[in-house]
């Protein structure tokens, strides 16, 4: 077998042996000199591979957001419209946030580590991660874009991020049953109470402010 074919076996080996870790454990169970136990394999050939332990988690956290992306997928694709209504598009926004809450409570370990990993210091978010996140928040930005077609590219994309928070916050709070015990079934009908809420605001404006000017999360 040639090295770079063992490189990338080894590369596979790693990714799928740390996704099981983050699945059944948790991020915090991730250990360097655990995965090279698993996969049979001397520590320093890890480091050959990735050049640290982020860049490992990055890589699993992409599969994650892979599997969200393709999730949200089948749900939009199943309620697809050539030229969707108002309705509709609210629609979609509530089934992608049920979505997400469906994957994030059966997947909690793995879901958690998207906002769980913590960068060692000097460290920066890769460009190639960002712009997968950015795949998955366009499937939030196409229902938007009925729903308020005079937003820009800019201004639509800040609009779904913002959203996505919002969601992110119910769903986290939630899940951690924090504020109190609510099972899933409350917490799908709190989303679609939101989203009734979002559909009788979401009016196009004439006047749309601009996405530099909008306050910070």
């Amino acid at each position: 077998m040639k090295t770079a074919d063992r490189r990338q076996e080894l590369r596979e080996k790693l990714l799928d042996a740390a996704e099981r870790t983050i699945s059944r454990r948790g991020l915090a169970a991730l250990r360097v000199r655990d995965l090279a136990k698993e996969v049979g394999c001397a520590l320093g050939a890890i480091y050959n591979v990735f050049p640290d332990l982020d860049s490992l988690i990055f890589e699993v956290n992409s599969r994650t957001l892979t599997a969200i992306e393709r999730h949200f997928q089948k749900l939009v694709a199943a309620n697809d419209e050539r030229s969707p209504s108002r309705a509709a598009a609210i629609a979609n926004l509530d089934r992608l946030a049920y979505g997400y809450l469906e994957f994030a409570a059966k997947n909690q370990l793995r879901w958690r580590a998207l906002f769980d990993h913590r960068m060692e210091e000097g460290h920066k978010i890769p460009k190639w991660y960002r712009d997968r996140q950015r795949i998955l928040f366009s499937l939030v930005e196409t229902p938007l874009s009925t729903l308020r077609p005079e937003l820009n590219d800019e201004e639509r994309a800040t609009f779904a991020r913002t959203m996505f928070a919002a969601i992110h916050g119910v769903v986290s709070l939630g899940l951690d049953q924090k504020l109190m015990p609510l099972p899933l079934a409350v917490l799908r009908q709190q989303l679609s109470e939101i989203f009734d809420t979002l559909g009788a605001g979401l009016a196009p404006q004439k006047t749309p402010r601009s996405a530099g000017k909008q306050a910070g999360p």
